[in-house]
């Protein structure tokens, strides 16, 4: 498996980074926890990903894709419309998002998306409550567009647990609170144009 987009960032220096964008603490979770190599290295390059799409190629997913390519990205991995999946319906419901050419969706309008690879017990919330982190100080700068953050689990355990992990590091930071609105209450919250960090 070729993880492009890692070896894109690793290689990038993060000392070339501007000033707004260094800085942040990926260390100290709270009193009691701290985040292992791994999980900054994890941070680190969310960070340079960020930078690289929305600083050096301004949010143009065909310079970043071109990007992919002159690093290595050689295969087509379109997405083919032909193909069953109960992903489909919904890309069509957003055709100007998602052109279809040639019964294919080019890759580079799925470009700006990345993902973690860790293993069970590895501490992912630990780093997406982090990375929450990031974007909200990143968003604040104006670095970064303003949007949602949605956190979707397939068990309440796995909320519970994310829930507790944003308590723990609100009681901790006293610069960053993590203000967690149900998704129910969806409607209501963007009304009242409540701030997803304070």
């Amino acid at each position: 498996m070729n993880l492009f987009l890692q070896n894109i960032v690793e290689s990038f220096n993060q000392n070339n980074l501007p000033a707004d964008w260094l800085g942040i603490d990926f260390y100290k979770f709270s009193n009691e926890k701290s985040l292992f190599d791994y999980q900054q290295k994890a941070l680190e390059n969310v960070l340079k990903a960020l930078f690289l799409y929305y600083e050096q190629y301004k949010e143009n997913k065909s310079e970043f894709y071109k990007h992919y390519q002159n690093n290595g990205l050689n295969e087509d991995l379109s997405y083919n419309i032909k193909k069953e999946s109960k992903t489909l319906k919904y890309l069509l419901e957003y055709d100007k998002d998602y052109p279809i050419n040639d019964d294919k969706i080019s890759f580079e309008y799925f470009i700006n998306r990345m993902s973690f690879w860790m293993a069970t017990g590895s501490g992912k919330t630990l780093v997406i409550v982090k990375l929450i982190e990031l974007l909200g100080l990143l968003i604040s700068k104006g670095e970064i567009p303003k949007n949602d953050i949605l956190f979707l689990t397939h068990r309440d355990d796995l909320l519970d647990q994310f829930k507790n992990h944003i308590e723990e590091f609100n009681n901790f930071n006293f610069n960053t609170k993590i203000n967690l609105k149900n998704l129910k209450d969806y409607e209501n919250v963007k009304g009242e144009n409540t701030l997803p960090f304070t």
